[in-house]
């Protein structure tokens, strides 16, 4: 792939990122965009809603954390130049949730609802947070080697790609994956819970458990005794560190 190519594929495939992004914040937050969680999207009877609302998130899940596999990645840049893998990758998760929000079913059946003035701004407080935690965690290590941009910037400078060093600035020190607790907060805090939103909220909380297991498992490789370490000092969502096992 020429230099030219793989920038604009790069900055393409980013400029994906962010829409998808942005329309997740109004997608959750049930506000400013035509279909969101609760809202908008096509009307089916829960029997139909529930099965194809799963889907929709299998569909984004499996490829989400099947592609972040390194023995995944070892296959696919047989075919996939190394330069753009990273934004490959970015560019297939947004579409697929680009899919989601397109076809997700609302099921508008409301589980709890806050009426205290003081209770909705704090759900509201919390939501926010927790998008802001999302964005401020991916600049701390490195929002650009994230999303692809880095390794393109690289290949069209002519310079070869080194891994991001370990480091754990900010909340790292507490909690290993703040960008997951961010995205959990956001996803929870809502001042009035369908069961759709609940739907969508329970599915993720799962996935990202099992996924930062596959996760974990593949730093530990990469990083060795230092994270082992580590995980020893930060709890992996929550600032509590792990249990040590009594000898």
């Amino acid at each position: 792939m020429s230099r030219i190519l793989a920038l604009a594929y790069g900055v393409a495939s980013y400029l994906a990122f962010l829409a998808s992004l942005l329309y997740a914040v109004g997608f959750v937050g049930d506000f400013l965009v035509p279909r969101s969680v609760d809202a908008g999207g096509p009307r089916s009877p829960l029997g139909v809603a529930v099965p194809v609302d799963l889907l929709l998130l299998g569909l984004f899940a499996v490829p989400h954390s099947v592609m972040a596999r390194p023995w995944f990645k070892r296959r696919w840049t047989r075919f996939v130049p190394p330069s753009v893998e990273r934004s490959t990758y970015v560019l297939t998760s947004s579409l697929l949730l680009g899919l989601l929000f397109w076809q997700w079913r609302p099921i508008p059946i409301v589980v709890w609802h806050v009426d205290n003035p003081v209770g909705r701004w704090l759900m509201g407080a919390i939501f926010w947070a927790g998008w802001a935690l999302v964005l401020v965690s991916t600049f701390l290590i490195d929002h650009f080697d994230l999303f692809g941009l880095r390794q393109v910037y690289l290949h069209v400078t002519g310079r070869p790609y080194t891994p991001i060093a370990f480091k754990t600035p900010g909340p790292y020190r507490y909690v290993r994956h703040p960008l997951m607790t961010g995205f959990l907060l956001a996803f929870w805090a809502t001042p009035e819970m369908t069961v759709g939103h609940l739907l969508f909220a329970g599915s993720t909380t799962a996935y990202i458990l099992i996924a930062l297991r596959f996760e974990e498992r593949d730093l530990a490789g990469f990083h060795g005794e230092s994270y082992e370490a580590y995980r020893e000092q930060a709890g992996m969502l929550l600032p509590f560190p792990r249990a040590r096992k009594r000898s």
